[in-house]
């Protein structure tokens, strides 16, 4: 789990290919405290550390998770994203992020306003039905605020702290991009879901799923 408040931007520096491609990512704060079979997030995207120096760490990455993000058009000089796993004694200062790409998007538009930096990503179907204004997304592992929503696209606006500390204000228009949504938004959606097709929870319900009968529960308030 991460928080989406990245740590550092590192630089690919190897693409080693095979059955299991692997990266060799130069970085220096994330390696504090790492170790082989810790996880990282790489733009997002959650990887086991398999090997690392005091320069650099590798990942190797699956067939599968290079089709479903951008990490397979990464190319050595790229820039990346970087986090640790959040700690339990940890602050969330951003949210809740599992490191699972739920679509990629594409920048689609960069403006200036004062300091701020506006930047629009498409989205596809299944990334735009659980975004709101105000809502969370993580683009490429970095929290942000969705600050609008039209039509297959979302925009954020960016301090200039943050376009200082992550990738997406370097990117090109056209630039593909990993999202992740915020998951108490996927939760909602099933328990709504459930409440429409007549879903309650009830003592028999309780019983039939372990929780025993009425005689044996019991609610202090």
């Amino acid at each position: 789990m991460f928080t989406g408040l990245i740590e550092e931007i590192g630089v690919v520096r190897r693409v080693t290919g095979g059955p299991i491609p692997r990266l060799t990512i130069e970085a220096r704060a994330v390696l504090e405290g790492t170790r082989p079979g810790d996880s990282l997030a790489v733009n997002g995207v959650c990887l086991t550390v398999v090997a690392l120096d005091e320069r650099s760490f590798q990942v190797e990455v699956m067939p599968e998770t290079l089709r479903r993000s951008n990490l397979g058009r990464l190319q050595p000089g790229h820039p990346v994203n970087l986090e640790r796993a959040l700690l339990s004694s940890g602050r969330l200062g951003g949210h809740l992020v599992q490191g699972h790409v739920d679509g990629l998007g594409r920048l689609v538009e960069k403006h200036p306003e004062g300091q701020a930096l506006w930047v629009t990503v498409a989205a596809p179907p299944e990334v735009m039905r659980y975004l709101v204004p105000r809502a969370f997304i993580a683009v490429d592992g970095a929290s942000l605020t969705v600050a609008r929503v039209e039509e297959g696209r979302f925009a954020v606006s960016l301090v200039p702290y943050t376009q200082a500390h992550i990738t997406l204000p370097r990117q090109p228009v056209g630039y593909a991009v990993n999202l992740e949504v915020d998951i108490v938004a996927k939760y909602v959606e099933r328990l709504l879901a459930g409440r429409e097709e007549g879903g309650r929870v009830d003592w028999e319900g309780l019983a039939r799923t372990g929780w025993g009968d009425r005689s044996s529960l019991s609610v202090e308030c």
